[in-house]
């Protein structure tokens, strides 16, 4: 046998080779990213869609009162300060507010974060993070009967 006769014997099986290793790679991954992540953000998904004409006549109520919430995070102390403003950027006077951090990317119950009023509608509250990086901030705040709830997301270190 010649050398050129011997060389092209294995090079058919390098292209099997390859493909075995892409399977192999994309099977990985694919097994890896199953396990990690359900897909799901709410516990009961089906109830939350039959309930979404509710969902949205809320937030058409909460767009209405013209209220401002405005979050700073400073991460030297670890704190939280929440304003809440009326229509005319008032500070809402009497107002309470509750807020809870949610990790989007973790199946983890939710930080309440105990908010404490140091002015006239602004709050502020310590909380120690279990890990850094993007959280959703639920806040409701609550004046005179009606309620204004939203989320923001914020990168908290």
């Amino acid at each position: 046998m010649t050398a050129l006769a011997l060389r092209s014997r294995y090079i058919p099986w390098l292209f099997v080779a390859g493909f075995a290793l892409v399977v192999a790679v994309n099977a990985t991954m694919i097994w890896l990213a199953v396990g990690s992540f359900s897909g799901l953000y709410t516990a009961k998904p089906r109830d939350r869609g039959l309930r979404y004409n509710a969902v949205v006549e809320a937030q058409k109520s909460r767009d209405a009162l013209g209220w401002h919430v405005d979050t700073k995070w400073q991460s030297s102390a670890t704190r939280l300060e929440v304003a809440a403003l009326d229509a005319a950027g008032r500070p809402l006077a009497g107002a309470r507010i509750v807020v809870e951090l949610v990790r989007p990317v973790a199946k983890q119950p939710p930080v309440a974060v105990a908010m404490e009023a140091i002015d006239i509608g602004r709050f502020a509250g310590h909380v120690e993070l279990p890990a850094r990086g993007n959280w959703d901030v639920d806040i409701v705040v609550e004046h005179h009967g009606e309620r204004y709830a939203l989320t923001r997301r914020m990168f908290l270190r």
